[in-house]
């Protein structure tokens, strides 16, 4: 694998500075003494058309005066000259630019107009642009520092991505002061070009770089910026912070869902998909960083706590319940185990509180019973400096004990000058240090909230996965019908139909329109009943007093209708008829009500939440969001968020509601917000649930015309692609099917090339290859079927082994065309499955609007060129390699 296209932003040969100068603190003088400060060992090329010289380095007129071939330019002009410099670059080819500029997006139309001539003028020269408006670039290891901001960069192995310039300066300073060190530093300003997503992949495969922390304003393109997100974090820790956390006022919505989920919930419910933690604060950021940098595997968040002193140990309890952290209770073994070695007068409980006089061997014994404790998945050590405390024995003695478990232990020598010692023990060890019980606290729990994401980001349900096949076409055909009346919110009982369409119970609707029909209706259903207002304009009924409950007689049926009937002609003359609907009383005596939604965030799609319902939901405000697609694993998460889930166990009198028939309701409403793009707004409240089942007893749904061609395409996550599976039946009789790879292959897919001929692996990586290491098997089988696709020969013939072969293909940037590579199982070539799979994998690209299907083949691979040949693919070479052609087929044809 060659080098990654971004590589020329962070080591290049070569850098060129236009609009470098000598002026005193201007932006070109910070960016050229910047460079020449951090080291850069290639050739640095000042341009100002003014000097000779730039700080002792020759200065050139223009890009066109310098004699070398440029990596990369740095732009530091006014905003109206940065065209002809793109240009000139383009002409001299340059691939990579850095525009510090501003004066573009940010100033309105003109600024957009001449962004716009920049990217016209770039995409015509395939020119990649990181900003404008941007801090600029640190790679340290490479010696560059294309910024204008001020202080020397430690080199360290974190990289930070940000889209302020201004808060990125700040992270690095606060950083300085911390002794924290960087890999990259890469500001993306306007991000007119490349983005989070991109720059993301880069670090993900970067070897320098072994957590990522981010900054992030606003986002762009949610599927890249989501697709990035989870490539880097299936490899190494990502942590963010946001910004604009609270909406200012609340926006008008049809449904509850609409008024109560905002923005940053579908945010935090999207990060937490793709495996990453957010942080709130920079010193969050680095405590969150610092404690993921050792790779803890959490089960479970209970933390033990032992310190020398009672008053820290409380705060330490306190701060816990703040972030949800379970305290770990002591198992009776361990309360034996401490009772041994501790004196009379410790806690007895968690905190395990040792006494002031704690010596460095009652810490140590201590820590070691709580990590041999299976109720304890972490312990925080606190020390207090104290007149017989030895604060550095003591650090020694709990890094040793450290070392020999695989939970995570955080320390938190609080006080000045006497531990300082002790503090700086702890910086090369596995033990993470921080300088408040607090912090500790917090980044205990950023470490259990990073191995519950992690599970996240490895689920990938279909998305209607195990539920009975719902009726998709009859119910997209009713909101049609809607939509072509010019409505775009569903009555109640249209509301229903597509719930039932989708095999959710509801409660009997029957619209009536005046008080003969409601009768009738209320005898036919029979008493007692509910009548409702059933009109589009009040979306919320009980508001304006458009429901009525137990109703138990006709006469009453008749009365309630003539008198809601003159209130809404009354309050509202301009309307016509006035429609209800008349519904059987649902009571049930063990019920919970709950309301279930759905809202279509602008960036990131459709978010489904559930919580408390009925009539107050809005100052009861729970709620627990996430994004379609779900499944069960992810629906049962959800629920624990909220603060129904007490609610729904044995409850005093209450026997425990059937959960089950909960679960499956959300995956159905999954299942249908996945297959009707045209849903932009549901709420079903109440939802009953109750021992026996559930039932919706109300609902509205708002709707749109949908113009999705590509299926899914409204949804920021692409669910597994079910409809890809395919079966075939070998020239022997044997079935095989051809699917996506999931990631619950990754056993398989290991031990599948670990019996691949040594010849094979060569063919198909091109290098000397034994195993795969535990980073490919990530990037192989837990792949982003927005923009790589994965498919797998499996048989079910005892007679064959499980996987008889793979291939794939990886989008390019330009978003056009694809890499692929195939190879199959040994004993298992010339059956036809190499052909059913790269057919396959050209059906599965030519879908999502691919047009070109290129790979490289080695000229020994004989039986690969042959079906390439097959496949009506042409074999071109490659300019300076005499041992590998490129294949490539045009899929337009």
């Amino acid at each position: 694998m060659g080098p990654h296209y971004l590589n020329c932003f962070f080591s290049p040969k070569s850098v060129a500075i236009v609009g470098a100068s000598e002026r005193e603190d201007s932006v070109g003088q910070r960016l050229l003494l910047n460079m020449q400060e951090a080291g850069f060992t290639g050739r640095l090329y000042p341009v100002n058309h003014k000097h000779d010289q730039l700080l002792g380095v020759k200065a050139y007129r223009d890009i066109d005066a310098i004699p070398d071939t440029l990596e990369l330019v740095v732009i530091a002009t006014p905003a109206a000259t940065v065209p002809g410099i793109v240009r000139q670059c383009g002409e001299k080819g340059v691939s990579s630019i850095i525009i510090i500029s501003a004066g573009f997006g940010e100033l309105g139309d003109s600024g957009k107009r001449l962004q716009q001539e920049i990217l016209d003028i770039a995409h015509r020269y395939d020119i990649r642009i990181i900003g404008p408006n941007c801090l600029g670039v640190i790679r340290t290891s490479s010696g560059l520092n294309a910024t204008f901001g001020y202080g020397r960069v430690k080199d360290g192995n974190l990289a930070l991505v940000s889209q302020s310039g201004a808060v990125c300066t700040a992270i690095l300073d606060w950083a300085q002061a911390q002794d924290i060190g960087f890999s990259t530093v890469v500001s993306t300003g306007a991000a007119a070009d490349i983005d989070f997503g991109e720059i993301l992949d880069y670090l993900a495969m970067d070897s320098k770089t072994t957590g990522i922390l981010l900054y992030v304003e606003g986002i762009r393109d949610a599927r890249r910026f989501l697709s990035g997100l989870k490539a880097a974090a299936r490899l190494k820790p990502v942590i963010l912070i946001k910004s604009g956390r609270h909406e200012a006022g609340s926006k008008a919505a049809m449904s509850h869902t609409g008024a109560m989920v905002g923005g940053d919930d579908v945010f935090d419910a999207a990060i937490a998909r793709a495996g990453v933690v957010r942080a709130y604060s920079i010193a969050q950021l680095f405590s969150a960083a610092r404690v993921l940098a050792n790779n803890y595997v959490l089960e479970h968040d209970r933390l033990a706590i032992i310190t020398n002193a009672g008053g820290p140990g409380v705060m330490s309890t306190d701060r816990a319940g703040d972030v949800g952290i379970s305290m770990a209770q002591l198992s009776e073994s361990s309360i034996e185990a401490l009772n041994k070695v501790l004196p009379e007068h410790w806690s007895h409980a968690n905190p395990v509180d040792i006494l002031g006089d704690a010596t460095p061997e009652r810490y140590q014994q201590a820590l070691q019973i709580c990590l041999r404790d299976d109720n304890i998945d972490g312990v925080l050590v606190i020390l207090t400096p104290q007149a017989m405390t030895d604060p550095t024995k003591v650090a020694e003695y709990i890094i040793e004990a450290a070392k020999t478990t695989g939970k995570p232990v955080l320390a938190s020598w609080t006080g000045g000058s006497r531990v300082q010692e002790g503090r700086d023990l702890f910086a090369g060890s596995r033990v993470a240090h921080f300088n408040t019980p607090e912090m500790a606290v917090d980044a205990f729990s950023f470490s259990a909230r990073y191995s519950q994401n992690q599970k996240l980001l490895r689920q990938i349900p279909s998305p209607g996965e195990e539920l009975a096949k719902p009726d998709v076409e009859g119910a997209r055909l009713i909101i049609e019908r809607i939509l072509a009346e010019g409505r775009q919110v569903l009555n109640t009982q249209e509301a229903k139909a597509i719930l039932a369409a989708f095999h959710i119970p509801v409660t009997q609707t029957i619209k009536v329109g005046n008080a003969k029909e409601a009768i009738i209706a209320a005898e036919t259903i029979g008493f007692p009943v509910v009548m409702k207002i059933n009109m589009a304009q009040f979306s919320h009924k009980s508001d304006i007093g458009g429901v009525r409950l137990n109703i138990n007689s006709a006469r009453e049926v008749g009365h309630n209708y003539q008198e809601m009937q003159e209130m809404i002609k009354t309050g509202h003359p301009e309307i016509g008829p006035v429609e209800m609907t008349v519904e059987p009383m649902y009571h049930s005596h063990t019920g919970r009500e709950l309301m279930v939604g759905v809202i279509r965030d602008p960036v990131f799609g459709p978010a489904i939440s559930c919580g408390l319902g009925g009539t107050m939901v809005e100052i009861l405000q729970d709620k627990a969001v996430a994004l379609p697609p779900l499944n069960e694993y992810m629906v049962e998460q959800m629920i624990a968020r909220t603060k129904a889930a007490k609610y729904l166990g044995p409850f005093r009198q209450l026997p425990a509601v059937k959960r089950k028939a909960l679960i499956d309701v959300l995956l159905k409403v999954s299942s249908m917000v996945s297959e009707l793009p045209e849903i932009l707004e549901l709420d079903i409240n109440p939802l009953i649930v109750d021992c026996e089942g559930v039932i919706a007893v109300d609902a509205r749904i708002k709707a749109q015309i949908s113009h999705q061609l590509i299926p899914y395409s409204h949804m920021a996550i692409h669910p597994y692609p079910h409809e890809l599976i395919s079966r075939f039946q070998l020239s022997n009789g044997s079935d095989i099917i051809i699917r996506p790879i999931r990631p619950e292959d990754a056993d398989m897919e290991k031990e599948f090339v670990h019996r691949l001929s040594e010849r094979s692996k060569y063919f198909r990586f091109m290098q000397s290859l034994q195993e795969l290491t535990p980073e490919m098997v990530v990037r192989f089988t837990q792949i982003d079927y927005d923009r790589e696709m994965a498919f797998v020969a499996v048989s079910e013939d005892d007679k064959l082994p499980n996987e008889l072969g793979v291939g794939r293909y990886m989008m390019n940037p330009d978003g056009a065309s694809v890499e692929f590579a195939l190879v199959v199982r040994d004993d298992c070539q010339g059956m036809g499955i190499g052909f059913r799979i790269l057919r396959t994998l050209m059906q599965s690209a030519k879908q999502k609007g691919i047009t070109l299907f290129e790979g490289e083949v080695l000229k020994v691979n004989k039986a690969m060129l042959s079906l390439v040949r097959k496949l009506g693919f042409s074999i071109e070479p490659i300019e300076g390699d005499d041992e590998v052609v490129r294949v490539v087929k045009d899929l337009r044809y």
